[in-house]
């Protein structure tokens, strides 16, 4: 039997980049998978990348609205299903320096990569709660732990999710509900591909293994915590970073 077999699966910000890594993995191993994301014809594609209905299913879903988490919640249990696990990775980058940063720009940031957690943690803890059981992984980042320059948004977001992580790990311990935290490195993705050589080369010489990660093995990671393998796990950080700022 694979890991997951049976189990049931949401993914916020699944349809690109480590998010749809992480429905893959989460499929391949046995899962059915419900991703959410804020562009429509990006699930409407990823759906079909995963497999169709038999294995995935997607909508529209802007994180910092409660009312989509939860419409994408009812989707995954409309068949009577358990909700297994809840995988709060949707997030967003607006990067400047302090003194160039808008407000706008720290509020959309915060808005989406940490209210974001919050209300998905929330959201998936009330439904886990009364059956018992659940397993709650929420995607922080290297920045989080070190803080980028020009990334005061998205750094206080990430180290964010961390105490949030550790505090809702407490509550729900005693419930049967899990909340682990992972948090990335430099992986290679468009985003980061995208980014100035100068900038890459800076990164790639602070990674003792002398590469970029990938997204599934992000995922992996994240599999693991969705699993039993895991099951004595709370309230714990995984870097997933080659060894960067150990």
């Amino acid at each position: 039997m694979a890991m997951l077999d049976g189990r049931t699966a949401v993914v916020t910000g699944g349809a690109q980049g480590i998010g749809l890594a992480i429905a893959r993995t989460l499929i391949d191993n046995g899962a059915r998978v419900v991703i959410g994301d804020i562009d429509q014809a990006a699930v409407d594609k990823a759906v079909v990348e995963l497999g169709g209905a038999d294995a995935a299913r997607g909508a529209t879903c802007d994180v910092r609205r409660a009312a989509d988490i939860e419409a994408l919640l009812d989707l995954a249990q409309s068949d009577g299903a358990a909700l297994d696990v809840m995988v709060n990775n949707a997030g967003i980058t607006r990067d400047a320096t302090m003194r160039r940063m808008s407000e706008d720009e720290f509020d959309a940031v915060i808005e989406v990569n940490l209210k974001g957690v919050w209300l998905g943690t929330r959201a998936a803890a009330a439904r886990m709660r009364e059956a018992g059981r659940g397993s709650i992984v929420n995607i922080s980042s290297l920045s989080g732990k070190v803080g980028m320059a020009g990334q005061t948004n998205y750094s206080a977001a990430k180290a964010g999710v961390v105490g949030l992580t550790k505090a809702a790990a407490k509550e729900l311990a005693h419930l049967g509900v899990r909340v682990n935290a992972v948090q990335p490195g430099l992986i290679r993705t468009p985003m980061t591909e995208a980014m100035p050589q100068k900038a890459w080369d800076q990164k790639m010489s602070e990674i003792p293994m002398g590469r970029p990660g990938e997204p599934h093995e992000v995922a992996g990671v994240v599999a693991f915590l969705a699993c039993d393998w895991s099951s004595y796990l709370t309230g714990t950080v995984h870097e997933v970073t080659g060894g960067r700022f150990m």
